[in-house]
């Protein structure tokens, strides 16, 4: 069974190397290190070329013996900031914390460490077990730039589970949303606002009306937001240039597209209003997948799940994840939970039993001969 104190000092030593997104080499070494030992090789594709990076996606094929079709896990080995010098600290009540300084990197350390722990498992038992397919990604903090590029023409797997979400142990989501985010530029005219501001055009100002005009929340199918804005260089200037950024998210992909079209009207409209010139940029980050409840990748993990004495829950997220990347291109997937919490922030933790039971589940899935 899984080595609880061999499972959190892999996870404390992990924790320890320094890897936000875009600088993953010593974490893939690491990883890298840690298949060699069990007689695991590996392969590291060209990702991290493609998308400015130190690492690539790291992939191992690890046949079992059995005659059953491969399944494929995945996690990532990036963190978001502020991550440098993260430390994981175990608390006596077993509740797993950074010293506070900085994210503690169960997301998504915690599906990483669980991989390789349920792999050591295999290993040491010297049972048979269907061939498994391992991804460790780069870069999926920033929209799953690392799995957009993963080497599908060695993957051979249909079904995939991306250990990556938070929640209780036994949760998986099926379903999320594409992602569309918007960068607008607004170019106006520069004079001074008490001598002469007629001669201006505010592009601050202009860019006011726009995200007024933006409605913005979850409403008929999307959700909308305006995230940042900079603009303006002195209180005695009519604003010159102005950028502003927002997203679109929804579990239509169609819906997220026409409420960019619509978006980008409002932005086209007012900006000739004012006189104003305008640049926008859109980027498709991940498009949105469901998987049906009734798959064999759920089916298989209620009864998992159900075997170990997990409450299985299948939801959706409005997160994306690498399974944005997997679904399209053929591979069915749930994204589980590894219980993380308090993701992206310095209050993030896990605990000693959630990481058992993720390793748990992990194992079990792997084992399974459905």
């Amino acid at each position: 069974m899984v080595n609880q104190q061999r499972l959190i000092d892999l996870f404390k030593e992990l924790v320890s190397i320094d890897s936000p997104s875009l600088h993953e080499r010593q974490m893939c070494d690491a990883v890298k290190a840690k298949l060699a030992e069990l007689g695991i090789e590996t392969y590291e594709d060209n990702a991290g070329e493609i998308i400015g990076g130190n690492s690539g996606n790291l992939y191992a094929c690890i046949d079992g013996g059995l005659d059953l079709p491969p399944i494929l896990f995945s996690s990532h080995m990036d963190t978001v900031e502020p991550s440098h010098g993260k430390t994981a600290v175990v608390h006596g009540d077993g509740t797993i914390t950074s010293d506070g300084t900085t994210v503690l990197g169960s997301d998504d350390l915690s599906g990483v460490c669980s991989i390789i722990e349920a792999l050591r498992v295999l290993k040491e038992s010297g049972e048979k077990f269907r061939p498994v397919e391992v991804v460790f990604t780069v870069s999926e903090e920033t929209h799953c730039m690392g799995a957009a590029h993963a080497p599908f023409d060695r993957i051979k797997s249909n079904e995939c589970y991306v250990l990556d979400l938070s929640g209780e142990i036994g949760e998986a989501s099926n379903k999320a949303p594409s992602i569309i985010t918007y960068t607008v530029s607004l170019h106006g005219k520069a004079a001074h606002a008490a001598f002469k501001p007629e001669s201006g055009i505010h592009a601050l100002k202009c860019a006011a009306e726009i995200i007024t005009k933006i409605r913005c929340g979850k409403y008929d199918g999307v959700t909308v937001n305006i995230g940042t804005i900079n603009g303006g260089t002195a209180t005695n200037v009519v604003a010159e240039h102005t950028v502003f950024t927002g997203e679109v998210r929804s579990f239509d992909d169609s819906l997220a597209k026409a409420k960019l079209d619509e978006i980008i009207d409002i932005i086209n409209s007012v900006a000739e209003s004012y006189g104003a010139k305008v640049e926008i940029e859109t980027e498709q980050c991940v498009k949105a997948y469901d998987v049906d409840e009734n798959h064999p990748v759920a089916v298989r993990f209620k009864k998992v799940c159900e075997g170990l004495g997990l409450k299985p829950s299948i939801v959706e997220t409005y997160g994306g994840s690498d399974n944005n990347q997997y679904v399209p291109n053929g591979i069915n997937g749930l994204v589980v939970s590894v219980g993380m919490n308090n993701c992206h922030s310095c209050d993030e933790y896990t605990t000693v039993d959630l990481l058992t039971k993720s390793a748990e589940l992990t194992l079990a899935l792997m084992r399974s001969g459905d």
